[in-house]
């Protein structure tokens, strides 16, 4: 696996469990890349759905992707602070192609006051049942979610009240 180099733009591909590509962003540029961390940056960048349908992002958002947690943090930089969208997902894979992620469908959204709450749980139960989660995918999505409840609580990894920060000069010094 070929890591690209800082100030290099990716593509960030996820999935659904049945292979079904879920939805694609065209172009977010890569801070820091290693074989088990990346973490990138975009800002008004065109989001492609499964159904062919676009949107552009609104604001910047700094992107944290690791390979031993199954969830994925995206910091969205707005006038009244920071709000945290956490995709619960497989680690992220690293091709050619793109950065590449199953969605599972749970989601946290988190508020700037550090408040948060858990998204989607009638959704994700329906994909399990239909899509056949075995069980132990199960346990191991729902331990990921408590572990990134601890990070939250604990403001640890992208929640330190520094991180979309730093991130965010260092993007500004690409564009």
């Amino acid at each position: 696996m070929r890591i690209p180099e800082p100030g290099q733009t990716i593509v960030i591909q996820s999935y659904k469990h049945n292979g079904q590509l879920h939805r694609v962003w065209e172009e977010t540029t890569l801070l820091k890349g290693t074989r088990n961390l990346m973490i990138g940056a975009n800002d008004r960048t065109k989001v492609t759905e499964s159904d062919g349908r676009t949107w552009i992002t609104r604001e910047p958002a700094i992107c944290f992707f690791h390979t031993q947690y199954w969830f994925n943090v995206i910091g969205m930089i707005r006038n009244d602070g920071v709000y945290y969208y956490c995709n619960i997902s497989s680690p992220f894979v690293f091709d050619e192609e793109a950065l590449k992620y199953i969605d599972y469908d749970l989601d946290i959204k988190v508020f700037p006051d550090m408040t948060y709450t858990l998204l989607d749980e009638d959704e994700y139960e329906e994909h399990k049942r239909r899509m056949n989660y075995p069980k132990v995918l199960d346990q191991i999505l729902r331990n990921n979610v408590e572990i990134l409840e601890s990070w939250i609580l604990q403001r640890k990894g992208p929640f330190s009240p520094e991180f979309v920060d730093q991130w965010y000069e260092r993007y500004l010094t690409y564009r």
